[in-house]
């Protein structure tokens, strides 16, 4: 109860340089993309009381600010906890925030989560189908009767999935699923327990890297007119290529990408979130983006805005608009 009580006070009023702030980001598995991601979004906008001040070369983030990451399943946890004030903010997919924000498709039952804004677009992510490359599996329509591992339950994976599925004429119930995390299907997978698993993440996603250095899988390819229908019905997916070399002895593979988006919720003390904006995109952070994660680098300024489709939150739009990158409202 305490704990609850000074997050609310924290969140609620402007807090005086260097008291103490906490602040949370929902992510996702942990042998997933973000998870670290979040971790160096956290480094990168805290700055605790006694921290050396960015002129003196120390943080450039928020002053007081501590941010934690938090393991979550994954998009449609994290929104549905942000909009309903568990989380202050997290990482979704930005079709996941697309349907929370209006309420409609997968998260139609839930309502609609009015007060859900965007901070940033952060990178693309990939749809991966990963089997053994010993497999008769060739293409998804192969997965028809198959042990697939669909993403976690209440993840954007899960969502995706079921698209994909649909999109080659099959539902959920013509293949024989399971929600395991990542980490655990990649585990089956070798084991020879399942025979394929989805996995929507920024490259490299760490599970699918591990398994790939044995040498004992391949990615299927995600491409032709079931992805013009997929398009069609669903805008937020582009067509994209993970290319040759990102996981080891695997070729270019054609499949799908959607935008990993930054979120928190119009509650959130615009003050705030200006000085998380502004620490996140400060050229200091670039050695925390770039030194971190593959798809840190892909983190970039002038893409921020690119993809989203809910509104900007107050106190990130300020930024943008002071650094010159502006769009038309969305409410």
């Amino acid at each position: 109860m305490a704990a609850a009580l000074l997050l609310s006070l924290a969140f609620a009023h402007p807090v005086a340089a260097q008291e103490s702030k906490f602040l949370r980001i929902g992510t996702g598995a942990i042998g997933g993309t973000y998870f670290p991601i979040g971790g160096l979004i956290a480094n990168a906008i805290s700055s605790p009381p006694g921290s050396r001040s960015c002129e003196a070369g120390g943080s450039c983030g928020v002053p007081g600010l501590i941010a934690v990451t938090q393991s979550t399943q994954g998009s449609v946890e994290n929104v549905i906890a942000v909009g309903g004030g568990e989380l202050e903010t997290a990482l979704t997919q930005a079709d996941i925030a697309y349907f929370a924000y209006f309420g409609k498709g997968v998260l139609a039952k839930q309502g609609r989560f009015g007060n859900l804004r965007a901070i940033a677009n952060l990178f693309p992510e990939m749809v991966h189908l990963v089997v053994r490359r010993d497999s008769e599996i060739w293409e998804v329509a192969g997965l028809k009767g198959k042990r697939v591992n669909l993403g976690e339950k209440g993840s954007g994976t899960l969502v995706g999935a079921h698209i994909i599925l649909a999109a080659h004429g099959l539902k959920e119930a013509g293949v024989k699923s399971s929600h395991y995390k990542v980490g655990k299907a990649s585990d089956l997978l070798r084991a020879g327990k399942i025979d394929a698993y989805f996995m929507f993440g920024g490259l490299p996603v760490n599970a699918v890297a591990v398994l790939a250095e044995t040498g004992g899988i391949r990615l299927l390819p995600i491409a032709g007119k079931a992805v013009v229908a997929i398009r069609e019905e669903h805008p937020f997916f582009a067509e994209d290529v993970i290319a040759e070399g990102t996981y080891k002895g695997i070729g270019a593979v054609a499949t799908l990408s959607v935008g990993a988006l930054w979120v928190t919720r119009l509650e959130v003390n615009a003050d705030l979130v200006y000085g998380m904006t502004r620490a996140l995109w400060h050229p200091r952070s670039r050695r925390v983006l770039d030194g971190g994660h593959a798809q840190g680098r892909r983190i970039q300024v002038k893409k921020a805005l690119n993809g989203v489709a809910i509104p900007i939150h107050p106190g990130a739009l300020r930024y943008y608009e002071e650094a010159g990158l502006t769009r038309a409202p969305l409410e």
